[in-house]
Protein backbone atom coordinates (compact mmCIF):
# COMPACT_ATOMS: atom_id res chain seq x y z
CA UNK A 1 0.00 0.00 0.00
CA UNK A 2 1.42 3.40 -0.94
CA UNK A 3 1.81 6.24 1.56
CA UNK A 4 -0.88 8.13 -0.35
CA UNK A 5 -3.35 5.23 -0.11
CA UNK A 6 -2.59 4.78 3.60
CA UNK A 7 -3.09 8.50 4.29
CA UNK A 8 -6.39 8.51 2.39
CA UNK A 9 -7.68 5.46 4.28
CA UNK A 10 -6.75 6.95 7.67
CA UNK A 11 -8.39 10.25 6.73
CA UNK A 12 -11.63 8.52 5.77
CA UNK A 13 -11.65 6.45 8.97
CA UNK A 14 -11.12 9.55 11.13
CA UNK A 15 -13.87 11.42 9.28
CA UNK A 16 -16.26 8.50 9.70
CA UNK A 17 -15.58 8.37 13.44
CA UNK A 18 -16.47 12.04 13.71
CA UNK A 19 -19.69 11.60 11.74
CA UNK A 20 -18.65 13.63 8.69
CA UNK A 21 -17.54 12.72 5.21
CA UNK A 22 -14.29 14.09 3.80
CA UNK A 23 -16.10 16.71 1.73
CA UNK A 24 -19.47 18.47 1.81
CA UNK A 25 -20.73 15.89 -0.67
CA UNK A 26 -22.05 13.00 1.40
CA UNK A 27 -21.29 14.76 4.72
CA UNK A 28 -23.62 14.36 7.69
CA UNK A 29 -23.87 17.06 10.34
CA UNK A 30 -25.36 16.04 13.70
CA UNK A 31 -26.60 18.77 16.04
CA UNK A 32 -27.71 18.18 19.63
CA UNK A 33 -30.82 19.95 20.93
CA UNK A 34 -31.63 20.12 24.64
CA UNK A 35 -35.41 19.90 24.25
CA UNK A 36 -37.79 18.28 21.82
CA UNK A 37 -39.16 19.95 18.71
CA UNK A 38 -42.83 20.51 19.46
CA UNK A 39 -44.10 21.33 15.98
CA UNK A 40 -42.99 21.85 12.38
CA UNK A 41 -45.71 24.45 11.81
CA UNK A 42 -43.86 27.79 11.86
CA UNK A 43 -46.97 29.68 12.91
CA UNK A 44 -47.56 27.54 16.01
CA UNK A 45 -44.26 28.28 17.72
CA UNK A 46 -42.02 31.19 18.67
CA UNK A 47 -39.17 29.08 20.08
CA UNK A 48 -36.03 29.98 18.15
CA UNK A 49 -33.49 27.62 19.71
CA UNK A 50 -35.36 24.41 18.83
CA UNK A 51 -38.55 24.52 16.73
CA UNK A 52 -37.75 27.48 14.50
CA UNK A 53 -34.09 26.51 14.09
CA UNK A 54 -35.18 23.19 12.58
CA UNK A 55 -37.99 24.81 10.60
CA UNK A 56 -35.56 27.33 9.05
CA UNK A 57 -33.84 24.49 7.17
CA UNK A 58 -37.08 23.48 5.42
CA UNK A 59 -38.94 26.77 4.98
CA UNK A 60 -37.59 30.15 3.89
CA UNK A 61 -38.64 33.66 5.02
CA UNK A 62 -38.81 36.83 2.95
CA UNK A 63 -35.67 38.19 4.66
CA UNK A 64 -33.23 36.63 7.10
CA UNK A 65 -30.47 37.52 9.53
CA UNK A 66 -26.96 36.34 8.78
CA UNK A 67 -24.39 35.37 11.42
CA UNK A 68 -23.56 39.10 11.70
CA UNK A 69 -27.22 39.59 12.81
CA UNK A 70 -27.91 41.98 9.93
CA UNK A 71 -30.92 41.64 7.64
CA UNK A 72 -30.29 40.29 4.15
CA UNK A 73 -32.49 39.18 1.23
CA UNK A 74 -33.97 35.69 1.18
CA UNK A 75 -37.16 35.13 -0.86
CA UNK A 76 -37.54 38.90 -1.16
CA UNK A 77 -34.77 40.63 -3.09
CA UNK A 78 -35.72 44.13 -1.95
CA UNK A 79 -38.15 46.00 0.29
CA UNK A 80 -39.02 49.63 0.93
CA UNK A 81 -41.61 51.84 2.55
CA UNK A 82 -43.44 53.44 -0.37
CA UNK A 83 -45.50 55.56 2.06
CA UNK A 84 -45.83 55.92 5.83
CA UNK A 85 -48.24 52.99 6.02
CA UNK A 86 -47.23 50.77 3.09
CA UNK A 87 -44.27 48.40 2.82
CA UNK A 88 -43.49 46.87 -0.60
CA UNK A 89 -41.56 43.61 -1.03
CA UNK A 90 -40.23 42.38 -4.38
CA UNK A 91 -39.94 38.58 -4.58
CA UNK A 92 -37.20 36.47 -6.08
CA UNK A 93 -38.08 35.25 -9.56
CA UNK A 94 -38.28 31.57 -10.48
CA UNK A 95 -38.71 30.04 -7.00
CA UNK A 96 -41.24 27.25 -6.61
CA UNK A 97 -42.19 24.79 -3.89
CA UNK A 98 -41.01 21.19 -4.43
CA UNK A 99 -44.44 20.19 -5.77
CA UNK A 100 -44.24 22.87 -8.46
CA UNK A 101 -46.55 25.43 -6.85
CA UNK A 102 -45.01 28.87 -7.47
CA UNK A 103 -43.80 30.94 -4.56
CA UNK A 104 -45.38 34.14 -5.73
CA UNK A 105 -47.11 37.13 -4.18
CA UNK A 106 -50.38 35.20 -3.90
CA UNK A 107 -48.63 32.48 -1.86
CA UNK A 108 -47.13 35.10 0.45
CA UNK A 109 -50.53 36.74 0.89
CA UNK A 110 -52.09 33.35 1.77
CA UNK A 111 -49.45 32.79 4.45
CA UNK A 112 -50.01 36.15 6.14
CA UNK A 113 -53.79 35.78 5.99
CA UNK A 114 -53.44 32.35 7.61
CA UNK A 115 -51.51 33.91 10.49
CA UNK A 116 -54.04 36.71 10.98
CA UNK A 117 -57.03 34.33 10.83
CA UNK A 118 -58.15 33.74 14.45
CA UNK A 119 -59.09 30.16 13.54
CA UNK A 120 -55.42 29.35 12.92
CA UNK A 121 -54.42 30.06 16.49
CA UNK A 122 -51.04 31.36 15.31
CA UNK A 123 -48.58 31.96 18.14
CA UNK A 124 -46.87 34.65 16.05
CA UNK A 125 -50.03 36.60 15.20
CA UNK A 126 -49.07 39.61 17.39
CA UNK A 127 -45.95 40.13 15.26
CA UNK A 128 -48.13 40.94 12.22
CA UNK A 129 -51.19 42.46 13.88
CA UNK A 130 -50.37 45.91 12.46
CA UNK A 131 -51.16 44.65 8.93
CA UNK A 132 -54.68 45.68 7.94
CA UNK A 133 -54.54 45.02 4.18
CA UNK A 134 -52.49 42.88 1.77
CA UNK A 135 -52.23 43.92 -1.87
CA UNK A 136 -50.90 41.59 -4.56
CA UNK A 137 -49.46 44.10 -7.04
CA UNK A 138 -48.22 41.45 -9.49
CA UNK A 139 -46.75 37.95 -9.33
CA UNK A 140 -43.52 39.18 -7.75
CA UNK A 141 -44.63 42.30 -5.85
CA UNK A 142 -46.67 42.50 -2.67
CA UNK A 143 -47.68 45.47 -0.51
CA UNK A 144 -48.52 45.36 3.19
CA UNK A 145 -50.71 48.20 4.43
CA UNK A 146 -50.34 48.81 8.16
CA UNK A 147 -52.64 50.58 10.58
CA UNK A 148 -49.82 52.96 11.53
CA UNK A 149 -46.24 53.61 10.45
CA UNK A 150 -44.57 50.31 11.34
CA UNK A 151 -40.78 50.43 10.94
CA UNK A 152 -40.23 46.95 12.40
CA UNK A 153 -42.13 45.11 9.64
CA UNK A 154 -39.08 44.11 7.53
CA UNK A 155 -37.39 42.70 10.64
CA UNK A 156 -40.58 40.82 11.56
CA UNK A 157 -40.60 39.27 8.08
CA UNK A 158 -37.43 37.39 9.02
CA UNK A 159 -39.77 35.19 11.08
CA UNK A 160 -42.32 34.61 8.29
CA UNK A 161 -41.49 31.10 7.05
CA UNK A 162 -43.55 30.49 3.93
CA UNK A 163 -45.73 27.40 3.53
CA UNK A 164 -47.02 26.05 0.18
CA UNK A 165 -50.76 26.91 0.21
CA UNK A 166 -52.05 23.98 -1.86
CA UNK A 167 -50.00 21.30 -0.07
CA UNK A 168 -50.66 22.78 3.39
CA UNK A 169 -54.42 22.37 3.09
CA UNK A 170 -54.15 18.57 3.02
CA UNK A 171 -51.31 17.85 5.46
CA UNK A 172 -50.73 17.85 9.21
CA UNK A 173 -48.31 20.75 9.44
CA UNK A 174 -47.18 19.86 12.95
CA UNK A 175 -45.64 16.59 11.72
CA UNK A 176 -45.00 17.22 8.01
CA UNK A 177 -43.08 19.93 6.17
CA UNK A 178 -42.31 20.89 2.57
CA UNK A 179 -40.81 24.24 1.73
CA UNK A 180 -38.32 26.18 -0.35
CA UNK A 181 -35.44 25.82 2.12
CA UNK A 182 -32.12 24.05 1.43
CA UNK A 183 -33.21 20.82 3.14
CA UNK A 184 -36.20 18.50 3.02
CA UNK A 185 -37.70 16.47 5.84
CA UNK A 186 -36.87 12.76 5.77
CA UNK A 187 -38.10 11.71 9.22
CA UNK A 188 -39.44 13.28 12.41
CA UNK A 189 -39.44 11.25 15.63
CA UNK A 190 -40.64 13.58 18.43
CA UNK A 191 -38.42 13.38 21.47
CA UNK A 192 -35.73 11.52 19.53
CA UNK A 193 -34.46 13.07 16.30
CA UNK A 194 -35.22 14.89 13.05
CA UNK A 195 -33.43 13.89 9.86
CA UNK A 196 -33.10 16.26 6.90
CA UNK A 197 -31.51 15.77 3.48
CA UNK A 198 -30.16 18.35 1.06
CA UNK A 199 -32.44 19.45 -1.78
CA UNK A 200 -30.66 19.04 -5.11
CA UNK A 201 -32.97 21.62 -6.70
CA UNK A 202 -32.54 24.30 -4.03
CA UNK A 203 -32.69 27.77 -5.60
CA UNK A 204 -29.78 29.19 -3.56
CA UNK A 205 -26.22 28.12 -2.86
CA UNK A 206 -25.84 24.34 -2.66
CA UNK A 207 -26.22 22.97 0.89
CA UNK A 208 -22.85 22.22 2.46
CA UNK A 209 -24.03 18.98 4.09
CA UNK A 210 -25.86 16.08 2.49
CA UNK A 211 -27.70 15.19 5.70
CA UNK A 212 -28.48 17.12 8.87
CA UNK A 213 -29.59 15.25 11.98
CA UNK A 214 -31.01 16.99 15.05
CA UNK A 215 -30.73 14.68 18.06
CA UNK A 216 -32.70 15.42 21.22
CA UNK A 217 -30.33 15.06 24.19
CA UNK A 218 -31.78 16.82 27.26
CA UNK A 219 -28.92 16.24 29.70
CA UNK A 220 -25.93 18.57 29.40
CA UNK A 221 -23.51 15.84 30.51
CA UNK A 222 -24.88 13.49 27.84
CA UNK A 223 -24.52 16.19 25.19
CA UNK A 224 -20.88 16.74 26.11
CA UNK A 225 -20.17 13.00 26.16
CA UNK A 226 -21.79 12.63 22.73
CA UNK A 227 -19.67 15.47 21.40
CA UNK A 228 -16.41 14.04 22.72
CA UNK A 229 -17.12 10.60 21.24
CA UNK A 230 -18.03 12.11 17.86
CA UNK A 231 -21.68 11.05 18.02
CA UNK A 232 -22.69 14.69 17.50
CA UNK A 233 -20.81 17.57 15.88
CA UNK A 234 -22.36 20.57 17.63
CA UNK A 235 -23.80 21.41 21.06
CA UNK A 236 -24.76 24.70 22.68
CA UNK A 237 -26.21 26.17 25.87
CA UNK A 238 -24.04 24.32 28.40
CA UNK A 239 -22.51 26.01 31.50
CA UNK A 240 -19.45 28.15 30.86
CA UNK A 241 -17.56 26.05 33.41
CA UNK A 242 -17.48 23.20 30.86
CA UNK A 243 -15.60 25.21 28.21
CA UNK A 244 -12.18 24.44 29.66
CA UNK A 245 -12.89 20.73 30.07
CA UNK A 246 -14.07 20.38 26.48
CA UNK A 247 -11.07 22.26 25.10
CA UNK A 248 -8.66 20.27 27.29
CA UNK A 249 -9.99 17.02 25.80
CA UNK A 250 -8.48 17.90 22.43
CA UNK A 251 -11.55 16.38 20.74
CA UNK A 252 -13.63 19.53 20.31
CA UNK A 253 -13.44 23.31 20.47
CA UNK A 254 -15.65 25.24 22.89
CA UNK A 255 -16.20 28.96 23.41
CA UNK A 256 -18.89 31.55 24.13
CA UNK A 257 -20.22 34.68 22.45
CA UNK A 258 -22.43 37.43 23.94
CA UNK A 259 -26.11 36.71 23.48
CA UNK A 260 -29.08 39.01 22.91
CA UNK A 261 -30.99 37.53 25.88
CA UNK A 262 -31.38 39.98 28.76
CA UNK A 263 -31.67 38.31 32.18
CA UNK A 264 -33.18 40.22 35.09
CA UNK A 265 -35.38 40.01 38.15
CA UNK A 266 -38.84 41.01 37.00
CA UNK A 267 -40.66 42.89 39.75
CA UNK A 268 -44.44 42.82 39.81
CA UNK A 269 -45.07 46.53 40.20
CA UNK A 270 -48.82 45.89 40.35
CA UNK A 271 -48.50 44.04 43.67
CA UNK A 272 -47.27 44.94 47.14
CA UNK A 273 -44.59 45.63 48.22
CA UNK A 274 -43.46 46.94 44.81
CA UNK A 275 -46.65 48.73 43.79
CA UNK A 276 -45.97 52.46 43.54
CA UNK A 277 -42.61 52.20 45.30
CA UNK A 278 -39.79 53.01 42.82
CA UNK A 279 -37.29 53.57 45.65
CA UNK A 280 -37.68 49.90 46.54
CA UNK A 281 -37.05 48.90 42.91
CA UNK A 282 -33.91 51.02 42.85
CA UNK A 283 -32.70 49.68 46.20
CA UNK A 284 -32.65 46.12 44.87
CA UNK A 285 -30.63 47.23 41.84
CA UNK A 286 -27.93 48.69 44.09
CA UNK A 287 -27.93 45.51 46.21
CA UNK A 288 -26.65 43.20 43.45
CA UNK A 289 -22.98 42.80 42.55
CA UNK A 290 -23.55 41.78 38.94
CA UNK A 291 -19.87 41.61 38.05
CA UNK A 292 -19.11 39.25 40.94
CA UNK A 293 -21.93 36.90 39.90
CA UNK A 294 -20.87 37.04 36.25
CA UNK A 295 -17.25 36.28 37.16
CA UNK A 296 -18.08 33.48 39.60
CA UNK A 297 -20.86 31.68 37.74
CA UNK A 298 -20.40 32.63 34.08
CA UNK A 299 -16.60 32.85 34.03
CA UNK A 300 -16.93 36.52 33.12
CA UNK A 301 -18.47 35.66 29.75
CA UNK A 302 -21.80 37.36 30.37
CA UNK A 303 -22.26 40.98 29.30
CA UNK A 304 -23.40 43.31 32.10
CA UNK A 305 -26.58 45.22 31.28
CA UNK A 306 -25.94 48.94 30.99
CA UNK A 307 -29.08 49.71 32.98
CA UNK A 308 -31.12 48.85 29.87
CA UNK A 309 -32.76 45.78 28.35
CA UNK A 310 -31.07 46.26 24.96
CA UNK A 311 -27.66 44.85 24.12
CA UNK A 312 -25.49 46.61 21.56
CA UNK A 313 -26.90 44.23 18.91
CA UNK A 314 -30.32 45.94 19.09
CA UNK A 315 -31.39 48.93 17.07
CA UNK A 316 -31.76 51.76 19.58
CA UNK A 317 -29.08 50.70 22.08
CA UNK A 318 -28.02 53.60 24.30
CA UNK A 319 -24.19 53.69 24.52
CA UNK A 320 -24.23 56.40 27.21
CA UNK A 321 -25.79 54.25 29.94
CA UNK A 322 -23.68 52.27 32.41
CA UNK A 323 -24.44 49.34 34.75
CA UNK A 324 -26.00 50.20 38.11
CA UNK A 325 -23.05 50.14 40.55
CA UNK A 326 -22.94 47.72 43.46
CA UNK A 327 -23.59 49.91 46.51
CA UNK A 328 -25.15 48.10 49.51
CA UNK A 329 -25.03 51.28 51.62
CA UNK A 330 -27.10 53.09 48.98
CA UNK A 331 -29.45 50.09 48.87
CA UNK A 332 -30.02 50.28 52.65
CA UNK A 333 -30.61 54.05 52.43
CA UNK A 334 -33.24 53.60 49.71
CA UNK A 335 -34.88 50.75 51.63
CA UNK A 336 -35.25 53.10 54.58
CA UNK A 337 -36.72 55.83 52.35
CA UNK A 338 -39.04 53.25 50.77
CA UNK A 339 -40.52 52.50 54.19
CA UNK A 340 -38.56 49.36 55.05
CA UNK A 341 -35.88 50.40 57.58
CA UNK A 342 -35.90 46.88 59.04
CA UNK A 343 -35.94 45.14 55.66
CA UNK A 344 -38.62 42.84 54.26
CA UNK A 345 -39.27 39.35 52.92
CA UNK A 346 -40.20 38.66 49.29
CA UNK A 347 -41.04 35.57 47.24
CA UNK A 348 -39.09 34.93 44.04
CA UNK A 349 -40.04 32.48 41.30
CA UNK A 350 -37.21 30.73 39.46
CA UNK A 351 -38.04 28.78 36.27
CA UNK A 352 -35.68 25.85 35.72
CA UNK A 353 -34.65 23.92 32.62
CA UNK A 354 -34.53 26.89 30.25
CA UNK A 355 -32.10 29.61 31.29
CA UNK A 356 -28.39 28.99 31.84
CA UNK A 357 -27.62 28.19 35.50
CA UNK A 358 -30.89 29.79 36.59
CA UNK A 359 -30.92 28.25 40.07
CA UNK A 360 -27.31 29.19 40.85
CA UNK A 361 -27.72 32.76 39.60
CA UNK A 362 -31.03 33.30 41.41
CA UNK A 363 -29.53 31.97 44.64
CA UNK A 364 -26.56 34.33 44.29
CA UNK A 365 -28.90 37.30 43.77
CA UNK A 366 -31.01 36.22 46.75
CA UNK A 367 -27.90 35.99 48.94
CA UNK A 368 -26.94 39.56 48.03
CA UNK A 369 -30.48 40.77 48.70
CA UNK A 370 -30.23 39.25 52.17
CA UNK A 371 -27.03 41.22 52.83
CA UNK A 372 -29.19 44.37 52.84
CA UNK A 373 -31.89 42.62 54.90
CA UNK A 374 -34.22 41.64 52.05
CA UNK A 375 -34.97 38.00 52.73
CA UNK A 376 -36.01 35.81 49.80
CA UNK A 377 -38.25 32.76 49.68
CA UNK A 378 -37.26 30.89 46.51
CA UNK A 379 -39.87 29.00 44.48
CA UNK A 380 -38.28 26.87 41.75
CA UNK A 381 -40.57 25.41 39.10
CA UNK A 382 -40.22 23.78 35.70
CA UNK A 383 -40.02 26.34 32.92
CA UNK A 384 -43.09 24.89 31.16
CA UNK A 385 -45.16 25.23 34.32
CA UNK A 386 -43.86 28.72 34.96
CA UNK A 387 -44.39 30.01 31.41
CA UNK A 388 -48.00 28.80 31.40
CA UNK A 389 -48.55 30.51 34.73
CA UNK A 390 -46.93 33.70 33.48
CA UNK A 391 -48.06 33.99 29.85
CA UNK A 392 -51.33 32.08 29.83
CA UNK A 393 -52.47 32.51 33.42
CA UNK A 394 -51.03 36.04 33.52
CA UNK A 395 -50.08 35.35 37.10
CA UNK A 396 -46.63 36.57 38.08
CA UNK A 397 -45.38 36.34 41.63
CA UNK A 398 -43.94 39.31 43.46
CA UNK A 399 -40.57 38.73 41.77
CA UNK A 400 -39.24 36.33 39.16
CA UNK A 401 -35.86 35.51 37.62
CA UNK A 402 -36.45 35.62 33.90
CA UNK A 403 -35.06 36.65 30.55
CA UNK A 404 -36.16 37.96 27.20
CA UNK A 405 -34.76 38.33 23.70
CA UNK A 406 -36.52 39.56 20.58
CA UNK A 407 -35.58 38.00 17.23
CA UNK A 408 -36.15 41.19 15.25
CA UNK A 409 -33.47 43.05 17.28
CA UNK A 410 -35.71 46.12 17.11
CA UNK A 411 -35.60 48.09 20.37
CA UNK A 412 -39.26 49.04 20.15
CA UNK A 413 -40.33 45.40 20.20
CA UNK A 414 -38.51 44.92 23.50
CA UNK A 415 -39.93 48.12 24.98
CA UNK A 416 -43.41 47.00 24.00
CA UNK A 417 -43.15 44.15 26.51
CA UNK A 418 -43.35 46.73 29.33
CA UNK A 419 -46.27 48.75 27.96
CA UNK A 420 -49.25 48.60 30.30
CA UNK A 421 -51.44 47.25 27.46
CA UNK A 422 -49.25 44.14 27.45
CA UNK A 423 -50.80 41.66 29.91
CA UNK A 424 -47.31 40.46 30.85
CA UNK A 425 -45.93 43.94 31.61
CA UNK A 426 -46.78 44.04 35.34
CA UNK A 427 -45.88 47.74 35.27
CA UNK A 428 -48.11 50.70 34.53
CA UNK A 429 -46.45 53.95 33.48
CA UNK A 430 -48.48 56.31 31.30
CA UNK A 431 -45.49 58.43 30.21
CA UNK A 432 -43.54 55.32 29.23
CA UNK A 433 -46.48 53.99 27.21
CA UNK A 434 -46.83 57.27 25.32
CA UNK A 435 -43.11 57.44 24.56
CA UNK A 436 -43.04 53.88 23.18
CA UNK A 437 -46.11 54.48 20.99
CA UNK A 438 -44.58 57.60 19.48
CA UNK A 439 -41.13 56.08 19.01
CA UNK A 440 -42.39 52.95 17.25
CA UNK A 441 -44.50 54.97 14.82
CA UNK A 442 -41.79 56.79 12.91
CA UNK A 443 -39.99 55.43 9.86
CA UNK A 444 -37.12 57.87 10.33
CA UNK A 445 -34.30 55.70 11.69
CA UNK A 446 -32.45 58.63 13.25
CA UNK A 447 -35.49 59.92 15.12
CA UNK A 448 -36.48 56.42 16.20
CA UNK A 449 -33.00 55.57 17.49
CA UNK A 450 -32.88 58.82 19.48
CA UNK A 451 -36.32 58.13 20.94
CA UNK A 452 -35.28 54.60 21.90
CA UNK A 453 -32.22 55.94 23.70
CA UNK A 454 -34.44 58.31 25.67
CA UNK A 455 -36.79 55.46 26.58
CA UNK A 456 -33.90 53.34 27.81
CA UNK A 457 -32.73 56.18 30.04
CA UNK A 458 -36.24 56.66 31.44
CA UNK A 459 -36.54 52.93 32.12
CA UNK A 460 -33.14 52.99 33.82
CA UNK A 461 -34.23 55.90 36.01
CA UNK A 462 -37.40 54.05 37.01
CA UNK A 463 -35.79 50.58 37.26
CA UNK A 464 -38.98 48.45 37.33
CA UNK A 465 -36.71 45.41 37.01
CA UNK A 466 -33.39 44.43 38.59
CA UNK A 467 -30.92 44.65 35.70
CA UNK A 468 -28.41 41.78 35.57
CA UNK A 469 -26.61 40.65 32.40
CA UNK A 470 -26.90 39.13 28.95
CA UNK A 471 -26.03 35.48 29.39
CA UNK A 472 -23.45 34.11 26.94
CA UNK A 473 -24.21 31.65 24.17
CA UNK A 474 -21.90 28.71 24.74
CA UNK A 475 -21.07 26.34 21.91
CA UNK A 476 -18.75 23.46 21.09
CA UNK A 477 -18.04 21.67 17.83
CA UNK A 478 -15.85 18.89 16.50
CA UNK A 479 -12.62 19.88 14.68
CA UNK A 480 -14.03 19.06 11.25
CA UNK A 481 -16.82 21.66 11.43
CA UNK A 482 -16.49 25.41 11.02
CA UNK A 483 -19.23 27.71 12.38
CA UNK A 484 -19.88 31.43 12.30
CA UNK A 485 -20.94 32.05 15.94
CA UNK A 486 -24.11 34.01 16.55
CA UNK A 487 -25.69 35.09 19.81
CA UNK A 488 -29.39 35.02 18.91
CA UNK A 489 -30.25 31.33 19.62
CA UNK A 490 -30.47 30.24 15.95
CA UNK A 491 -28.75 26.89 15.31
CA UNK A 492 -28.51 26.43 11.54
CA UNK A 493 -26.47 24.13 9.32
CA UNK A 494 -26.43 26.99 6.81
CA UNK A 495 -24.02 28.83 9.14
CA UNK A 496 -21.67 25.81 9.27
CA UNK A 497 -19.42 24.00 6.83
CA UNK A 498 -17.07 21.01 6.80
CA UNK A 499 -13.38 21.82 7.23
Amino acid sequence: MSKCQLWLRLTCVAAALLGLGTTATGATLTIALSSTVNTLDPEKTTTVGTDLSVISHIYTPLVERGPDLKLRPALATSWQAISDNVWRFVLRDGVAFPDGEPLDAAAVAWNVKRILDPRTGARNKPWYSAIREIRVVDAHTIDFVTDRPFPALPAQMAMLFLLPPRWSRSHNLAMNAMGTGPYELKSFSPGDQIVLSARPDYWGDAPRFDRVVFKIIPEESSQIASLLTGEVNFISGFPTSEIGRINHSGRAHADAVPSTRAMFIRLNALKEPFRGNPKLWKALNYAVDKKAINDALLDGKGQLEDCQILSDAYFGFNPDLKPVPYDPAKARQLLNEAGYPDGLTIDMEVPTGRYMQSSDIAQAVAAQFEEVNVKVRMHEMDFGVWINKYLIGRNLGVASYTGVAWPTLEGGSMFDLWQSKNPQAFWDDVAYDRAVRLATSTLDDGKRAAAYRTISRAMCDASPIVFLFFTPTTYALTPDVRWSPRGDDWVRAMDMEPR
